[in-house]
């Protein structure tokens, strides 16, 4: 053989071990990387700028609940013979209701809004006509000004709503991502705790003025403290914006090991992939940038928003809201010794308290479970309320507590899983691209239900024939969640949003996914572990890295 065939084929043999060498020492560095990523998954101190920027945009839920228990407590009063203004109970019942049909009509203004301002500057212009509004309130003096004010905080109450759930899907970590959603309606839960006690104590009108603080302190937090969401200023092309956020929701990261490209920075770069990927995916599909509207079209459009139609008719039809905007005419229905409007306040601190351990539900257990223990256990207080409601109105009890201890039982029941898990969902489940509207229409849509269960809920309780049959239908109507959260609602517990939108995509995109990351280990673990780092996957790749030392070694 030619002695320079021989020379050459040696020098190529040496240059190919020397390229495989450098690749596994680039998979080293980057398995050793990820390790130390990981280990932070479960560390609170590195996530308090998530956490905080998350709780101070999520502030503006305090004048929502204000908003929605403000009509329980100004009522009464109204229709209080001594009243300066007085009412009608037709007139008392759109006082109520007017908020929540507001509500749709604000969700996709801000749908549309935050895709191009953003998510904390949609929330800022939300305090405009949530200030306005409460103004008119507390100066009223006839029926239309009340609900002039009423209709511009119910607006108001979801364009603040909206991109508060958004921004904090988009900035949270996975592990922590349903926490920190729940921190919504818990703040929203001490508003209407704020609410029933001080209308327990002051007139209507100052309540109402004290509300414009709730208003404009968060917006003040917002601006002091809280950065723009890295995903919106990407997809604007606001790069340098982009990584400024991200330094200030990593600053508490440790700097991975065996690398000198900062975590903020690898968030940033896979931030990047993911809109170039999109980018060209939408190029590919036709155009399909140019309305958002056509990615319902697609199975992670329609698929999400079914699923949350369905979850969110159940919701409503098991009475949780109906319960709330008639806790005081509910108790006295159910013929209860017990004063009304104290237990409606004991019902605002159960829904409170039980939002502050519902965090922890949402972190530390899956969510499908959740919503079928919520289920169980407010079908069994329902049954039980409902019978006993049926024992004292024939009088063969005297037991006439039970019904409203079953209402609280249930209300903690509802708490679990149905109440909260289909508001966390709405931004879950909805892709980057729509999320923002996909979010705001579920929203509109809930409120749209909820708006017919509230307004309806006196004929029905006629229909059935009286309040225990009623509360029957509550049980039955929870057994079907029960059933819904079984067979068709998805996990989304500690993945990420990615995943969750590959199982929407359909197996073809999850095999296809599977294979670019087993064919490609270094771009797509690197990405996915800073996403959604895993035991299980660090476990595998420790393994991999094993095998490859001992074959050196070998």
């Amino acid at each position: 053989m030619d002695p320079l065939s021989v020379g050459s084929s040696v020098l190529s043999l040496h240059q190919r071990e020397t390229v495989t060498d450098r690749k596994d020492d680039a998979f080293c560095e980057i398995v050793v990387s990820c390790q130390s990523l990981s280990k932070y998954e479960t560390n609170i101190w590195s996530a308090l700028p998530q956490i905080t920027s998350s709780i101070i945009a999520a502030a503006f839920h305090i004048v929502i609940g204000v908003s929605l228990a403000f009509s329980a407590i100004q009522i009464p009063q109204l229709e209080d013979p001594s009243s300066e203004l007085r009412i009608t109970k037709a007139q008392s019942s759109w006082i109520a209701s007017i908020i929540v049909i507001m509500v749709p009509i604000g969700s996709l203004f801000a749908g549309l809004v935050m895709e191009f301002l953003g998510r904390l500057n949609t929330i800022k212009l939300a305090t405009v006509p949530c200030v306005i509004g409460w103004i008119i309130i507390a100066l009223a003096d006839s029926f239309t000004m009340i609900m002039v004010g009423r209709v511009l905080t119910g607006f108001a109450c979801a364009m603040g709503m909206s991109p508060a759930i958004v921004y904090i899907t988009e900035v949270s970590r996975p592990d922590m991502r349903g926490s920190l959603i729940s921190s919504g309606p818990t703040i929203a839960s001490l508003g209407m705790v704020i609410a029933y006690t001080k209308g327990a104590f002051l007139h209507w009108r100052v309540v109402a003025w004290t509300s414009i603080i709730y208003t404009v302190l968060p917006v003040i937090l917002i601006q002091l403290f809280v950065p723009e969401s890295p995903v919106w200023l990407v997809s604007k092309g606001r790069i340098e914006d982009a990584a400024r956020s991200l330094r200030f929701l990593y600053k508490k990261y440790p700097q991975p090991d065996h690398t000198d490209t900062p975590l903020a920075e690898m968030h940033l770069n896979a931030l990047l992939k993911d809109r170039e990927s999109k980018i060209r995916e939408a190029e590919r599909t036709m155009g399909a940038n140019k309305s958002k509207l056509r990615g319902f079209l697609k199975p992670t459009g329609y698929k999400p928003l079914i699923i949350l139609f369905w979850f969110f008719l159940i919701q409503q039809y098991s009475g949780i809201y109906i319960t709330l905007f008639y806790a005081v005419t509910f108790i006295q229905d159910v013929g209860t010794e017990v004063n009304a409007f104290t237990a409606s306040i004991f019902v605002g601190m159960t829904r409170f308290l039980m939002s502050l351990f519902n965090a922890w539900l949402l972190k530390r257990f899956r969510r499908r479970l959740l919503v079928m223990v919520s289920c169980t256990g407010m079908a069994i207080c329902m049954f039980t309320s409902g019978t006993f409601t049926y024992w004292i109105k024939e009088g063969t009890t005297t037991l006439t507590w039970v019904p409203v201890v079953g209402l609280l039982l249930y209300v903690c029941s509802s708490m679990i899983g149905l109440l909260t898990i289909p508001w966390t969902m709405t931004a879950e489940l909805f892709p980057t691209d729509i999320r923002g509207i996909g979010h705001s229409i579920s929203f509109s849509l809930a409120y749209v239900l909820m708006f017919i269960a509230v307004q309806g809920y006196r004929s029905l309780d006629e229909l059935l024939g009286g309040a225990h049959a009623t509360q029957w239908m509550f049980g039955a109507v929870s057994v079907i969640g029960f059933f819904f959260a079984l067979f068709f609602l998805p996990e989304t517990h500690g993945k990420s949003l990615a995943q969750i939108e590959a199982y929407f995509a359909g197996s073809k995109k999850r095999s296809s996914t599977h294979v670019q990351e087993s064919s490609s280990p270094r771009t797509n673990v690197v990405d996915h572990l800073i996403k959604s780092p895993s035991t299980i996957r660090m476990a595998e790749m420790e393994s991999m890295l094993k095998l490859r030392r001992d074959s050196t070694t070998a």
